[in-house]
């Protein structure tokens, strides 16, 4: 992420500043952190833009998985009716079609389950970077303001 890259560079550039005797301050050059900023302030949307993606691509994958498991329960559906003449069959066709349905099920729902915990984990990151960012940036304008 190029975001955390310009992140760094801005921690460099406080890092290096000449320190001020007694004071716990330092000087910094402000036309490179303002260059800075302004940069991270470009990238920004595109890490938004990338978390909007995966939000779209969970929903995607969700759908796909209720397709599969609705597939997967009309053939079981399907087998059941052509088993039905022979009771011996049918009753077999019952016990599996039940079965299938049941793993189908199970299968949705752990895709669904993934899935959310993936684009959570995925969105927690972004939230965490930005966060980190918005500190960052708080901290640079407090000491700007000094």
């Amino acid at each position: 992420m190029e975001v955390l890259a310009l992140i760094d560079a801005l921690e460099d550039i406080v890092e290096k500043g000449v320190p001020i005797p007694l004071s716990g301050k330092s000087v910094v050059d402000k036309q490179e952190i303002l260059e800075l900023i302004q940069e991270i302030r470009l990238k920004l949307p595109d890490d938004l833009k990338q978390a909007k993606w995966v939000k779209e691509e969970r929903q995607r994958i969700l759908l796909e998985a209720q397709k599969e498991a609705n597939n997967i329960i009309k053939e079981a559906e399907s087998k059941i009716i052509s088993l039905i003449d022979e009771h011996e069959l049918t009753k077999k066709a019952y016990e599996q079609a039940s079965e299938i349905i049941a793993n189908a099920q199970k299968n949705a729902r752990e895709i669904r389950l993934g899935t959310k915990e993936y684009a959570d984990n995925i969105l927690a990151n972004l939230e965490r970077i930005i966060q980190e960012t918005l500190d960052v940036l708080h901290e640079n304008r407090q000491e700007l303001k000094k």
